[in-house]
């Protein structure tokens, strides 16, 4: 995780908050973006910043041409977006004019049909097919959030303040980005073959002794060095096999919440 801020549920929603994290991206970067996003004003943002993206739109009322398309047997169309409303184009600063998008239809492996809207046009070096594989990458972004709500479970905070919220998030995203780099170096390390996957519920546990070393190495200096490997060695013995296509559909229910005096220091 490269940026992230904490905001009141009060502040408005997180199309928002996207705009602030939007100068991280290089001309490179391919930006993905899930369902709550869609809308016009944010297209004509993005393409204003000559941003790449791709973004769920099928569970979209608001757009007449995707529920056309959808309607339609089409694999690919290319559509225009009507202009956002006046006080739109004031408030984003973006142009007040239609927007070129292209429409992709894709089909997941348990036969859900999905429409990705996205600015990269060519057909032959952006194929329709390539972009089930793009969107699949925001999995990794949906496991790290989860890791951080139920592995280091973030709301287990050790103050109500906001300074101590606010040291609490960082803390933890700073562990889980040491978590995921040590995991990505024991796998290298190992040569593990491409259908096994580091197991992060024991590369987290491996990591909970060294931690305060790794954090303090600075400080403590020789011990650093020492460490790692060991738990290198720990961490790429923990593996899983990888199958592919494989879905687990989430159990409807509310999920469980400890009440505050339950809750780790």
């Amino acid at each position: 995780m490269l940026a992230a801020s904490v905001h009141s549920v009060q502040e408005r929603g997180e199309r928002l908050f996207l705009i602030e994290h939007l100068d991280w991206l290089s001309q490179d970067d391919l930006l993905l973006l899930g369902r709550g996003y869609p809308c016009r004003w944010l297209v004509a943002v993005l393409n204003q910043r000559a941003i790449k993206f791709c973004m769920r739109v099928d569970n979209t009322d608001g757009f007449a041409c995707v529920r056309d398309f959808m309607r339609s047997s089409a694999n690919e169309r290319i559509v225009m977006l009507r202009a956002q409303d006046k006080q739109d184009a004031i408030d984003y600063e973006c142009p007040r004019k239609p927007q070129r998008v292209r429409l992709v239809r894709n089909i997941s492996p348990n036969g859900e049909q999905r429409v990705l809207m996205t600015k990269l046009f060519d057909d032959k070096l952006y194929r329709a097919s390539c972009f089930g594989e793009h969107c699949h990458k925001r999995w990794g972004i949906e496991e790290a959030f989860k890791r951080l709500k139920h592995r280091l479970n973030l709301e287990h905070v050790t103050g109500l303040t906001q300074q101590a919220v606010v040291q609490d998030v960082a803390a933890k995203i700073v562990c889980d980005n040491l978590q995921a780099l040590v995991a990505l170096t024991a796998k290298a390390d190992a040569d593990l073959s491409s259908n096994k996957r580091i197991n992060h519920a024991c590369a987290h546990t491996a990591l909970k002794p060294p931690m305060p070393v790794l954090l303090l190495g600075g400080v403590i200096g020789r011990k650093v060095g020492k460490l790692p490997r060991g738990s290198l060695s720990l961490i790429a013995g923990r593996t899983y096999r990888h199958r592919e296509n494989l879905s687990k559909p989430r159990k409807p229910g509310q999920k469980p919440r400890k009440a505050m005096n339950q809750k780790n220091c």
